[in-house]
């Protein structure tokens, strides 16, 4: 299962995935202000979960605001491509240009690499390597129900922004096509920002990716 948050003023997505075994992996987690802080605890106590993981698709500063406050709270240390290190620690400077200052965690991580499989209990999350938003950007896919957390590669009918330092457009179209366009179509993509959307419905209808 999957429940979405939408925090901070970036509007981005933090998720949830939790099994029936209560266990559950905290992936992206950009809660800025403590009422946001507050209501992903409260959802995770409230349902009794046990969080197993903290993931991050990628260390953007909207999508590490909350890590410190998850490894507070639970003791998890952060699960990363060994690519992004650099935009972990860049990220608290970033902040300061967006007047978004935040406390970061600057403590040790743990790199993961691309065929890697987080497991939950019975469910498993597959890393995909899918840089060009950012140079160690991964996605998790589960291939048993369905779904792939894509934080910022694909978004519905759009893509991730290549402007970024260590972004680049070609990379981040070939991560598309060729790691998430060869997933079923029925396949659900849970983006970083906005409305989830599907690979099949993005194979027709997004304007960065028709041929």
């Amino acid at each position: 299962m999957v429940k979405k948050f939408e925090f901070s003023p970036v509007q981005e997505n933090t998720y949830v995935v939790y099994n029936e075994a209560l266990e559950c992996s905290i992936i992206d987690p950009g809660c800025y202000f403590s009422n946001e802080r507050n209501e992903l605890k409260d959802f995770i106590a409230e349902l009794s979960l046990r969080p197993k993981y903290l993931l991050n698709t990628h260390c953007h500063l909207d999508h590490v605001f909350g890590v410190k406050f998850i490894y507070e709270t639970y003791h998890l240390l952060p699960h990363i491509h060994e690519n992004e290190k650099e935009m972990l620690e860049l990220a608290p400077i970033a902040a300061l240009n967006w007047n978004l200052p935040f406390d970061a965690y600057k403590g040790e991580v743990i790199y993961v690499t691309e065929g890697e499989v987080i497991r939950l209990g019975e469910d498993a999350l597959k890393i995909m390597f899918t840089p060009g938003h950012s140079p160690g950007h991964v996605c998790f896919y589960c291939e048993a129900q369905q779904f792939v957390l894509g934080g910022d590669v694909l978004f519905r009918q759009s893509i991730g922004r290549t402007d970024l330092p260590g972004g680049d457009f070609d990379t981040l179209i070939k991560s598309i096509r060729e790691k998430l366009f060869v997933l079923p179509d029925a396949v659900v993509v849970y983006s970083g920002h906005g409305p989830e959307t599907t690979i099949g419905f993005e194979k027709k209808n997004n304007p960065f990716l028709q041929t």
